[in-house]
C-alpha cells in the first residue's frame, strides 16, 4: 500500500478495561466452589420441586381445558413453560429445558398464542411429564432424542404455516 492512501487506521483504547481498571481481579474459584456445593446440597429437593412445577403446569393445562385457550389461560401456560425452561437443567433435566423452550416458542407471541394447536400444547406437556416419570434427562437418550426432534419439527412447521 502506498503512503498516499486516503485511509487511516485509528485504534480506539479499550475504554471498558480503562474504566474497570482491573479492580475486579480474576475469577474467584473459591466462590464458584461454594456455589456449586450449595447447589449440590439442595439437589435432594430437586425431585420434589420438579413435582411442584409439574402440578403448576398441569393446573395451567386444566385451565385451558375448562376455559379454552384464551389470552389469560395461554399466558398462564406460557409462564409455567418459561419457568420450566429455566429450571429443567438446574433440576438435572436438560431435556425438560429444551421441551419447555419449544413450548415457549410455540406460544411466545401474545398476539398469536390462542392459535396454537391444542394437540401440540398437550404433546409438550405430556413429554415433560413422561421425561420426569421415566427419568429421561437428556436429548441423548433414544426416547428423548426422538421426542424433542418431533416436537421441535412440529413447532417449526406450525410457525412456518402461520
Amino acid at each position: 500500500m502506498s503512503n498516499d492512501s486516503p485511509m487511516e487506521v485509528i485504534n480506539q483504547p479499550n475504554s471498558l478495561k480503562l474504566k474497570l481498571g482491573g479492580r475486579f481481579g480474576g475469577i474467584d474459584l473459591a466462590a464458584i466452589a461454594r456455589a456449586e456445593a450449595a447447589l449440590a446440597s439442595l439437589s435432594g429437593n430437586f425431585a420434589q420441586w420438579m413435582q411442584e412445577e409439574l402440578q403448576k403446569l398441569e393446573a395451567a393445562r386444566q385451565a385451558i381445558r375448562v376455559d379454552g385457550l384464551t389470552s389469560h389461560t395461554a399466558e398462564g401456560l406460557y409462564f409455567r413453560a418459561h419457568d420450566l425452561k429455566g429450571l429443567g437443567a438446574t433440576y438435572e433435566f436438560p431435556l425438560i429445558t429444551r421441551i419447555a423452550a419449544s413450548l415457549c416458542r410455540l406460544i411466545d407471541d401474545p398476539a398469536t398464542r390462542q392459535e396454537a394447536p391444542i394437540f401440540l400444547v398437550d404433546g409438550h406437556i405430556d413429554a415433560i411429564r413422561a421425561a420426569v416419570r421415566d427419568e429421561i434427562r437428556t436429548d441423548t437418550h433414544p426416547v428423548g432424542k426422538v421426542l424433542i426432534a418431533e416436537l421441535e419439527r412440529r413447532v417449526d412447521e406450525f410457525i412456518a404455516n402461520r
